[in-house]
């Protein structure tokens, strides 16, 4: 069967993990600062979650900042920070209104402390929200969050409090820094790279993959309709046959 709910209604995922790429590119092409293009991208953002909330999906993860991005110039690594910590201030009021229920994941280590008491307020302020958890990877890598699983398990076996004959997948991902949410059904990546990019390596274990050639800027609602379009028709088995999928 392909991805569709039991009255025959188009299918729509539970949660959506996005990669949000070409934010540099967009401003490049229009002969802008690349400022301008994450200034748009931060427009389209808000888009997104405003279309995931109509649409009723659940859990929507985005990859703002990737523990390669420290790399950038020091100025470029400046103003995105700068962007997250004006739109904690102007957005999560608002966020909180409809329901949108805001986290972080990431290595908080190098960030500046203004902007993790923000990120820790903004948790506080829409503890409440239960129409879409919301997921901001800041500082993320995939690696990283498998290491640092990996470590808080060590330090619990060498401390005694779980046998290591305990630990499995469920005990793992539960140590994770994306633990408490369903995987990602759809993964979506603007801006024509065809990777993931050490984004949530052991959540899209099962994902279904989306490639836009969009630049995220220009990422809108009838894109975002044609991925979801695009996963209800696709047959996710989970390991099984075709024919095993069909009759359950």
């Amino acid at each position: 069967m392909v991805a569709s709910d039991q009255g025959g209604m188009q299918a729509v995922p539970r949660h959506v993990a996005v990669i949000m790429d070409g934010n540099g590119r967009w401003a490049e092409r229009r002969a802008l600062p690349r400022a301008a293009g994450h200034r748009a991208g931060a427009r389209a953002v808000r888009a997104t979650i405003e279309h995931a909330l109509r649409r009723g999906i659940a859990a929507l993860t985005l990859f703002a900042f990737s523990s390669e991005n420290w790399q950038r110039p020091a100025e470029e690594v400046g103003l995105l920070m700068q962007l997250l910590l004006e739109a904690l201030d102007r957005e999560v009021a608002e966020l909180g209104a409809n329901g949108v229920r805001l986290h972080f994941a990431g290595d908080r280590s190098r960030l500046a402390p203004l902007l993790v008491e923000r990120m820790d307020e903004a948790a506080r302020r829409t503890a409440g929200g239960r129409q879409l958890d919301l997921l901001v990877a800041v500082a993320y890598g995939g690696r990283w969050d498998i290491v640092q699983a990996a470590r808080t398990l060590a330090a619990a076996v060498a401390a005694g409090r779980i046998d290591p004959a305990g630990v499995d997948e469920t005990t793992f991902a539960a140590s994770l820094a994306t633990a408490g949410r369903p995987e990602p059904d759809l993964f979506i990546r603007t801006g024509g790279e065809r990777r993931i990019s050490n984004f949530l390596l052991w959540d899209l274990a099962y994902t279904e993959l989306w490639f836009s050639d969009t630049l995220w800027p220009d990422f809108d609602e009838r894109i975002f309709d044609a991925a979801i379009s695009d996963f209800a028709s696709r047959q996710r088995r989970f390991g099984r046959t075709a024919a095993q999928v069909g009759r359950s």
